[in-house]
């Protein structure tokens, strides 16, 4: 088994011992105007939360690619880095020092960006050994909407459910998979096609689901997906299909629904969820081209810049 297998699977676990972080020094307080930063996988989970924050109404909430932060001011800026290695947080935290108040939430406390942080968020119980990033993305997630009066045990209990479930798109079936997602689920979209051509150099897309229709559906075709994560748009699924590509969604009858009586007349998956679906894919995908999933080519654990 692989490094990154082993890490999917161990997520609904993690996903618990995350959520008793939830009261946690240096998490946004309600009302506090609040920036969130990270670089790739990071500033996918950083969306997702901003998402969330706002739709629960604890106050104005972005998120940036830590090397595109704007010169604007917000009350607490939060930094996702799994390694606290990351160049692009570290120059962003340097500059933030002694003024706007800053939390890194990172698995490891003795690099850098836990030292410079004024506040630090330790999921060291997340860390990982892949380059790959999966558990480690979604525990921060499920710490900051714990966070936000969340109850995480539903989503950990469907991530049990996530981790044993016939997958629905296989390599010798689909070319091609577009990701969708609306509100806080878009990072979520964005996170599954990353984890496509990260792990296994695979085409991947992700859109919002209302824009997909505005001309992104164009590639849709017989032995091509697409994927959407939560709440989806009426008639998109009628629409997709119409173009031969499979619709898959963790209640239509196109998807999940056809692999299982288990999701017979039950809610959809939490998407965060339904995301280690689509992290399970990606491995097969890179796995059945017979690469390794732990190392992809052209990276690596930490991007660190001269």
């Amino acid at each position: 088994m692989t490094y990154v297998k082993a890490e999917i699977a161990s997520q609904p676990e993690c996903w618990r011992q995350a959520a008793k972080l939830a009261d946690a020094p240096g998490l946004p307080e309600r009302g506090e105007r609040v920036a969130v930063v990270g670089c790739g996988t990071s500033w996918f989970m950083a969306k997702s939360y901003a998402a969330l924050r706002e739709q629960a109404g604890q106050g104005e909430t972005d998120a940036f690619q830590a090397s595109e932060f704007p010169r604007r001011r917000y009350d607490r800026v939060v930094a996702i880095t799994r390694s606290g290695t990351t160049t692009e947080v570290l120059d962003l935290l340097n500059d933030l020092a002694g003024g706007t108040p800053t939390t890194v939430l990172t698995a490891d406390e003795t690099q850098p960006a836990a030292r410079i942080a004024d506040r630090t968020v330790l999921l060291d119980f997340a860390d990982e050994q892949s380059v790959v990033q999966t558990r480690f993305a979604t525990s921060t997630l499920a710490l900051l909407r714990a966070h936000l009066g969340e109850d995480l045990e539903s989503a950990a209990t469907d991530a049990e459910v996530a981790v044993r479930l016939p997958l629905p798109v296989h390599p010798a079936l689909a070319e091609q998979i577009t990701f969708l997602g609306r509100g806080w689920t878009v990072g979520l979209a964005e996170e599954a096609a990353l984890k496509c051509r990260e792990a296994a150099g695979y085409w991947a897309e992700a859109y919002q689901a209302m824009d997909y229709r505005h001309g992104p559906i164009a590639i849709a075709a017989p032995r091509r997906a697409v994927w959407a994560f939560g709440d989806i748009p009426t008639g998109l699924a009628d629409e997709v299909e119409a173009t031969g590509a499979l619709f898959v969604h963790s209640r239509h009858h196109g998807g999940y629904a056809a692999l299982g009586s288990w999701c017979g007349g039950r809610a959809p998956l939490d998407p965060m969820a339904d995301l280690i679906v689509a992290q399970r894919v990606a491995v097969l995908l890179a796995t059945s081209q017979g690469l390794d999933p732990d190392h992809p080519r052209n990276l690596t654990r930490s991007v660190v810049l001269q």
